[in-house]
């Protein structure tokens, strides 16, 4: 059985995703034909900027089925960027040629062509607009899904917050059984699928000591705490609610494959404090494997050739199966 290709979305042109794309290629090799959709321009100067040098082959998108691909050239569909510096400040000057490379990968998954794909970063103000949380939303609503869960997956631990991109004064309102239920689910059916395995998962609560002064509004006793019984009851491995500043002590994340958090700077702060680069975030819930390298456009240090592309070289290999 031939490897599907893995498409590749560079994402935000102002970034540090095309550099550490360029060193990620010729620091490892991979079994999966890599196909980037990004700017052949934009590439150009980039390479240019950072004094790398590699081929291009430019793909005709009507006749990508009868390539026989391979990585030692960057397998490319051109999308038109009208640019003349490598690098500039991030606007809405790219939106429309960020939001035209998501739309050929999701017709090419829709074709049949993968069911693999990888997103560089995008700016949450310019291109996501107040829209969408983020490209995890975004793609879903693209697919019409709308059960799905972020999960930053390490192969020693995993985290997944149950609200995402909110601003912190909102979570408590967001926070139900129902919620908290769907992600469990589709964590729980991931691993059992991926790794046959039933995955070991801790709960935090919501309040610090999952405790709260409010009797009568207090998260983690009237729906964190019954929804863990409910989940136990139905043969899952799952205890909580834990308090969110003891979880991620050696002894204790050591038990768990997985910790979901109530929201995004409550899990993935120790996460990346823990493991840095080391990580991968995988929307879960597609019809297709997204997945991301954990890291922003990083302006500060576009230009500068320093970026560490450990998290793309992850993301790739965990993607580089039949």
């Amino acid at each position: 059985m031939n490897y599907k290709p893995i498409l590749i979305v560079a994402g935000e042109p102002n970034s540090i995703f095309l550099e550490i794309f360029f060193k990620t290629l010729k620091i490892k090799k991979f079994k999966s034909p890599i196909i980037l959709i990004a700017s052949q321009n934009l590439i150009k100067l980039q390479m240019k900027k950072l004094k790398i040098s590699m081929k291009i082959k430019i793909l005709n998108l009507d006749k990508i089925d009868n390539y026989k691909l391979n990585n030692k050239v960057i397998n490319l569909v051109n999308v038109k960027y009208n640019t003349k510096k490598a690098f500039e400040k991030i606007s809405s000057k790219s939106n429309k040629y960020i939001k035209e490379s998501f739309e050929i990968a999701l017709k090419l998954i829709n074709n049949k062509i993968s069911n693999k794909l990888i997103n560089g970063p995008v700016s949450k103000k310019y291109f996501l607009n107040n829209k969408f949380l983020g490209i995890t939303e975004y793609l879903a609503k693209k697919s019409k899904v709308k059960n799905i869960a972020m999960l930053i997956y390490n192969d020693d631990l995993s985290v997944s917050p149950v609200t995402t991109h909110l601003p912190l004064k909102q979570v408590a309102k967001k926070i139900d059984k129902k919620l908290i239920k769907n992600k469990i689910v589709l964590i729980n059916n991931f691993y059992k699928n991926k790794f046959k395995k039933k995955p070991s998962i801790a709960i935090t609560g919501l309040n610090p000591h999952c405790e709260s002064i409010d009797r009568y509004n207090n998260e983690d006793t009237k729906i964190i705490k019954p929804l863990v019984k409910y989940m136990k009851k139905s043969n899952y491995r799952i205890s909580g609610p834990h308090s969110a500043d003891t979880i991620f002590l050696k002894k204790n994340r050591k038990k768990y494959d997985v910790i979901i958090g109530m929201y995004h700077d409550q899990v993935l702060t120790p996460m990346k404090t823990l493991f840095e680069y080391n990580a991968i975030n995988i929307t879960l819930g597609l019809p297709f494997i997204r997945i991301s390298p954990d890291h922003g456009p990083n302006e500060k240090m576009l230009g500068k050739n320093l970026s560490n592309p450990l998290s793309l070289i992850k993301s790739i290999t965990f993607l580089d199966t039949k």
